[in-house]
Order: C-alpha cells, then structure tokens, then sequence
C-alpha cells in the first residue's frame, strides 16, 4: 500500500511541476499605479523560469512590484536590452 501511495504522490507532483512550467502563451497586462506593463514569457524563453519566481510546487507566484522593478530593470541594464527605464514599461492608458 505504501509503494503505491507513493507512486500516487509522485505523479501528482510530477503532473503538478509540468503543469507549472508551461508559460502562457499570451503576453500578460500588469496592472500599475505608474500605468500598465505588458509581459510576454515568449521573448524570456532563455531564461529559466526560477530567474524569476521562485520555486513553489505546483504552483509558480508572481514576484511582486518590488522585486520585479529589481530583478527587471538589473537583468535589463546587465543585458543591455529591453526596457529600463519606468516609461518603456509603464505605458497610460
């Protein structure tokens, strides 16, 4: 019984962390104070999704405004690509 239940777990887990790792497919509209910022995971596909959030099972979280102006605007200026200042993300409707 114990080797099944353990069979079970480990495919619920498995299912849970492939399920986790599919990025969407649509770019995503964060809604800001400062004016909205458009996200899309296709143009971060190099990058592991952990880079950014961090490693929850089954389940990916978003960052939060204070580490994404972080993590965002450092890997952006590290990279000299992409937005790095507060009006190329912030865009007012």
């Amino acid at each position: 019984m114990k080797l099944v239940l353990s069979f079970v777990v480990a495919a619920v887990l498995a299912v849970g962390t492939a399920m986790a790792a599919e990025a969407p497919a649509k770019a995503l509209t964060l809604k800001a104070k400062q004016g909205d910022v458009t996200f899309n995971h296709k143009s971060h596909a190099a990058q592991k999704c952990e880079a950014c959030h961090p490693a929850v099972p089954q389940k990916v979280e978003p960052i939060g405004k204070d580490a994404a102006h972080k993590l965002c605007v450092e890997c952006h200026k590290k990279e000299a690509k992409g937005p790095a200042k507060c009006a190329e993300c912030h865009k007012k409707a």
